[in-house]
């Protein structure tokens, strides 16, 4: 086995290793509805979200043996799925829609927007069969969860929440 394909191998167990953990923290079926950072969100609005942030854990998962077997065809399209589950483009009513733009900070849509960004370029980088850079975008997707979850679902992650010196509190 060549030296890359080790190197592509370990890489691929470190994030499926890291990114079981991270979704694994949050899976709760029986927690209580909570506000985030002083967010209400409507119970609608809150299930579509639920079901987009499901969508991107499924594909996510996905990625990682497809990645790992070298499957650019498949990698593309889960890629491209991500990228277009965007909940700003969902078949919103004109409420939810205006709810959203009310509710939810520009920080949060700003990170939405280069997660997804960032999922169009992972699939473009299997579309010509770079695997460096298709990892280089999986790690960024990764990361975007976790500053995502930290910053806007630390009732849903308490793993990510920060104390006071800025560190996150370990278990």
């Amino acid at each position: 086995m060549s030296i890359q394909k080790v190197t592509m191998f370990i890489f691929t167990v470190l994030i499926l290793s890291i990114t079981s953990l991270v979704f694994a923290a949050g899976h709760n079926h029986h927690q209580k509805p909570t506000t985030e950072h002083g967010l209400q969100i409507s119970p609608d609005l809150k299930k579509l979200l639920n079901q987009e942030m499901a969508a991107i854990q499924n594909g996510m998962m996905d990625l990682i043996p497809a990645m790992s077997a070298g499957e650019w065809e498949e990698v593309a399209t889960i890629g491209k799925n991500i990228k277009a589950s965007f909940i700003m483009k969902q078949k919103l009513t004109e409420a939810q829609r205006e709810e959203l733009h009310r509710v939810l900070p520009p920080s949060f849509i700003e990170m939405d927007q280069d997660f997804h960004k960032s999922s169009g370029m992972l699939a473009h980088a299997a579309e010509m069969k770079n695997a460096d850079v298709m990892n280089f975008y999986f790690s960024r997707l990764n990361a975007a969860c976790v500053s995502c979850h930290a910053k806007f679902a630390t009732g849903r992650f308490p793993g990510l929440t920060k104390t006071a010196d800025g560190d996150a509190h370990h278990h």
